[in-house]
């Protein structure tokens, strides 16, 4: 054969395997309002940046007809490409062959393209669109899954992964991209869950849709396992590539700083009398977060789950930060069980990748009751403790109005290896709230007083001088300094700085053993 047909023939392959599963399921593809494999690289990566791998791979299979139905790829594209000239890993389901449903040859590629972005320390983006194993294969496909997760455990905290939920996701596949470290779902095409609506039905009689199941909403709002929601998939591209803009390549990179555009002492002066002068009145926290951080910049992450405390990713003086922040206005900003559990998660992360956290606190303690308790409020609030803790990055915290009990404890503070702790003049850092702690230390004296009410407003009001305020935790040295509010971004900024070269360690060990 001459070069020329050579040549020829390569084309012609190329271009049947760029035509995935045909026409009609490209075209039934996009009546479903989903993008093709493909498609989604253009938009996920630089323009002209993706190189692909392993195009004319087909499956082994010789069960059930197989045998005559290869077509090239698999059912999905692997390879690699850059975000803003950033190195990024990726591969992308594609649904119009077989549905998307993994093979050994398609976990193959998957692994390869795995295992390259941890030798090379680049991220890892996983594009979901399957309709799960491939039943004709048996063994050979749970075998692939199988190698997935264990490659998802072991790179974990090593580069980051991301996963996008474009499409189904159920069954034994849900488990990679939820031990990924973001997943984002799309609204109206995307859902996740182990067991659909009629196993659900055949085994608890409960009847259930898909969206109610496993839809981007119920993981946004109730089980948490949605990081980020979209409206559509070019959104949810398009937010993959800002959320990398935040992170680093790998553990051993620092995140990718910016030329600052917004000066550092820049100060906003309504913060000074931002905070309610009533300790039990709320406020938005995250106005707070916008204000001190770059252009009022906030990535949120998980924002309508556990709402009573908010983390995201922000820049300070040009470079990124983890933000975590009790929300006065959402029960209090109080701890509860899946507040502790997000919080730790978002540390972990940010510990793991060498990003700074700045803590904004105003925390009236864990959630009370029997749910809660029931729950494992003890063991969860431990997570975030431990969390915290055990986070080696620079780690600034500043108390905004309460922090009382353990929860003063949890947040960040300086027992906990809290680099520098600052407090507005607002703060009170007690054991509990003025008027419980007066029922409890001054209960006689209150039974046996001639105006109850009276005589325990008087108590109130002592022990708020001496105790309700920073003053006394900044006579230790747990709390650096008090600041003046419309400073706190210039201070945080300043505290980052001298950070910069912090090094810390923990003492030799496999790992710890977080209360899960």
């Amino acid at each position: 054969m001459k070069s020329a047909d050579k040549l020829r023939k390569l084309r012609q392959l190329q271009e049947k395997a760029l035509e995935g599963g045909g026409p009609d399921r490209i075209e039934k593809q996009h009546a479903l309002g989903k993008l093709t494999a493909r498609e989604r690289l253009e938009i996920l990566l630089d323009e002209g940046s993706f190189e692909e791998f392993d195009m004319f791979v087909t499956h082994r299979c010789t069960n059930f007809g197989l045998e005559g139905r290869k077509i090239s790829g698999d059912g999905v594209v692997t390879g690699y490409g850059t975000i803003d000239g950033r190195l990024v890993y990726v591969f992308s389901h594609d649904f119009t062959v077989f549905g998307g449903s993994l093979s050994e040859t398609f976990s193959e590629k998957i692994l390869k393209i795995m295992d390259m972005a941890a030798e090379n320390g680049a991220p890892v983006i996983g594009l979901n669109d399957s309709g799960g194993a491939r039943i004709q294969e048996g063994i050979e496909s749970l075998a692939g899954y199988g190698e997935i997760f264990l490659r998802n455990v072991v790179y974990s905290g090593v580069i980051p992964q991301i996963s996008v939920i474009l499409g189904p996701c159920a069954g034994g596949a849900v488990y990679s991209p939820v031990i990924t470290d973001f997943t984002i779902m799309v609204e109206g095409t995307s859902y996740m869950f182990v067991t659909g609506p009629k196993v659900v039905k055949a085994v608890t009689g409960e009847e259930v849709t898909v969206d109610q199941l496993g839809g981007p909403h119920i993981h946004a709002t109730r089980s948490g396992v949605a990081s980020l929601t979209c409206k559509n998939e070019k959104e949810a591209l398009l937010l993959v590539r800002k959320l990398v803009s935040y992170i680093p390549q790998n553990n051993m990179e620092d995140p990718p700083a910016l030329t600052p555009t917004d000066p550092p002492e820049r100060a906003d002066e309504w913060l000074d009398e931002y905070v309610p002068d009533n300790p039990n009145k709320p406020y938005e926290m995250r106005r707070i977060i916008e204000a001190v951080v770059d252009g009022g910049e906030f990535l949120e992450i998980q924002r309508m789950f556990a709402p009573n405390i908010i983390v995201g990713f922000a820049r300070m003086n040009g470079k990124p930060v983890g933000m975590v922040a009790n929300q006065p206005s959402y029960l209090a900003g109080v701890l509860d069980n899946d507040a502790s559990i997000k919080g730790a998660r978002f540390v972990r992360f940010c510990d793991a990748f060498n990003i700074p956290l700045v803590t904004l606190v105003d925390v009236p303690g864990f959630m009370p009751g029997t749910k809660q308790e029931y729950g494992g409020i003890i063991r969860n609030g431990a997570k975030l403790l431990y969390a915290f803790a055990e986070a080696t990055v620079p780690k600034v915290t500043v108390i905004v109005r309460k922090a009382y009990g353990g929860a003063y404890d949890v947040m960040s503070s300086k027992h906990l290896r809290s680099d520098v702790n600052y407090a507005w003049p607002t703060a009170e850092i007690a054991v509990m709230g003025p008027d419980g702690a007066v029922e409890i230390i001054f209960s006689r004296e209150l039974e046996k007083a001639g105006d109850p009410a009276a005589r325990k407003n008087e108590l109130v009001e002592e022990y708020k001088e001496r105790f309700a305020n920073p003053y006394s935790a900044a006579e230790r040295g747990y709390v650096d300094d008090v600041i003046v509010p419309s400073t706190t971004r210039f201070r945080v900024i300043r505290a980052l700085e001298m950070l910069t070269g912090k090094r810390q360690t923990l003492p030799a060990k496999k790992h710890g053993n977080i209360p899960l």
